[in-house]
């Protein structure tokens, strides 16, 4: 849905960076270095990051940190949460964390935010598990609103809600409650289907004094649409005029969105209107936003408009935005100009991107144009891309729409063989898997259900239904074995 899109969004904004902010963790230990410390600095920072560059594995990560720490001056604790930062950001969990226990084992001066990190780390790297023995290692002067907060914010995302509502409990108890525990609670109870807990959360929160942002009123919004109550929204959004609070891009944003998935389209055009509007459009995903929203509302002049006003702001459109604009419009049956925005996009990227260049193709095969789609495929084999499983599934689509099975199940082995082995993948999809069997129905085809058969038993999409399927479209298949 397109609430919890943007919701998502929001929540990696920097409401959520405050429980891990590891820049917030140094400035409590490091005071503001001079132009020559600076200097150093990045030398050090550069030599620990080809260090981590270079590192293929995690096993010797220690020894090497310890050789370089011992090359000199020893490494500035600003430097190592650069790093870890850097390592989080890129997901790279496990060296993170082993940074994080040899910042702590080298005596290095660790506050109760880096403490908060490392629980984080645990539960990425090795699961919840450990982040509690760890925590629960912690002396009682370490068990802070920070490190119960990591531990609460783990436990909601992975979705434990017994352990999250026991500990959060124990949080009040100890006055270690803020705007940021109560905001994963929320987004626990919306995950876990139980929208009509939310608002007596923001009352409670109200009632004990603890700022209520804007993460909390968009989720309270998104608590009422989930039940399709839109008088309680806009009640929510009175609410946040009446308190004088300035509205972000995310904030219409999930508005827009959940008029849409309610039906109000013309409410959504008028906020999507408002929003773009709004001064403090300096991000690429907020127009990314409003092209998609508009498209939504089957606005064509509203995603047009967002376009140039993403080009306004940035003159050379990412591929991103190149694909979310393409996407977009090739949604709308705007083919002309889908056209027209590829051959933009292909006259000035350097490297080619198989989604872009799908688009591309889904849109020359859905009018027949197989001579096209055929040449830019072979381009982008040109250019040394690998086309990927939605490329095969577009084929797929066509050859079997226009009877030729053969072409079908040349593309469903390819697709077949870029799949992981033992893995259940989602190719070929759904609505091709329906085609072929309508097809083997219509047509006694015996050795061709075989085939499809062996294909479908790799890739572990053989499953029950489609056996079955399969043996009344023929007869032929009762002797293919599972």
């Amino acid at each position: 849905m397109v609430s919890r899109a943007i919701c998502l969004k929001l929540l990696r904004s920097a409401t959520y960076r405050r429980c891990f902010s590891t820049e917030t963790a140094a400035v409590e230990t490091v005071s503001t270095p001079s132009i020559s410390q600076k200097n150093r600095i990045n030398d050090r920072r550069r030599k620990l990051s080809d260090l981590i560059n270079r590192a293929d594995s995690e096993s010797n990560f220690k020894d090497a940190l310890n050789k370089l720490n011992n090359e000199g001056k020893p490494l500035e604790k600003l430097v190592i949460i650069d790093c870890i930062n850097h390592l989080r950001r890129t997901n790279r969990f496990g060296l993170a964390l082993q940074l994080s226990e040899w910042m702590e084992s080298d005596k290095i001066m660790v506050s109760n935010g880096d403490r908060a990190i490392r629980i984080h780390l645990l539960a990425k790297a090795q699961g919840t598990d450990s982040a509690e023995k760890y925590f629960d290692s912690l002396q009682d002067s370490e068990k802070t609103n920070k490190t119960y907060g990591a531990l609460l914010s783990s436990y909601c995302r992975q979705k434990m809600f017994d352990k999250a509502s026991k500990l959060f409990e124990k949080m009040k108890e100890l006055n270690f409650t803020s705007t940021l525990n109560y905001n994963n609670v929320i987004s626990l109870h919306l995950r876990n289907g139980q929208p009509e807990k939310v608002s007596a959360l923001v009352q409670e929160m109200e009632q004990r004094n603890i700022a209520v942002d804007m993460f909390t009123y968009n989720q309270l919004m998104n608590s009422y649409a989930s039940v399709k109550d839109i008088v309680s929204v806009e009640n929510v959004l009175e609410k946040m005029e009446k308190h004088q609070l300035k509205f972000n891009w995310l904030t219409y944003g999930n508005l827009a969105g959940i008029y849409i998935n309610t039906g109000y389209l013309d409410k959504a055009n008028d906020i999507l209107q408002k929003m773009e509007k709004m001064e403090d459009m300096h991000d690429r995903e907020a127009f990314h936003t409003l092209i998609t929203l508009y498209q939504k509302t089957s606005n064509s002049s509203g995603v047009n408009r967002s376009w140039e006003l993403l080009k306004s702001a940035f003159p050379t459109p990412s591929k991103v935005s190149y694909l979310i604009m393409l996407v977009a419009l090739s949604k709308l049956g705007d083919l002309e100009s889908v056209e027209k925005r590829f051959k933009e996009w292909e006259s000035g990227c350097r490297f080619c991107d198989i989604r872009i260049s799908n688009v591309m193709i889904e849109s020359y095969l859905n009018r027949n144009m197989i001579e096209e789609a055929n040449l830019l495929y072979e381009n982008v084999l040109k250019q040394g891309v690998e086309p990927n499983l939605r490329t095969f599934d577009a084929f797929i689509n066509f050859y079997i729409k226009n009877s030729q099975i053969d072409f079908a199940m040349k593309y469903l082995e390819m697709g077949a063989s870029k799949a992981i082995p033992k893995k259940i993948v989602w190719f070929p999809k759904d609505e091709s898997i329906k085609m072929f069997l309508a097809y083997f129905e219509d047509n006694n085809d015996p050795v061709r259900v075989e085939k499809f058969c062996e294909i479908m038993k790799k890739i572990n999409r053989l499953d029950s239904t489609v056996y079955d399927s399969l043996l009344c479209a023929n007869s032929a298949a009762s002797q293919v074995e599972l």
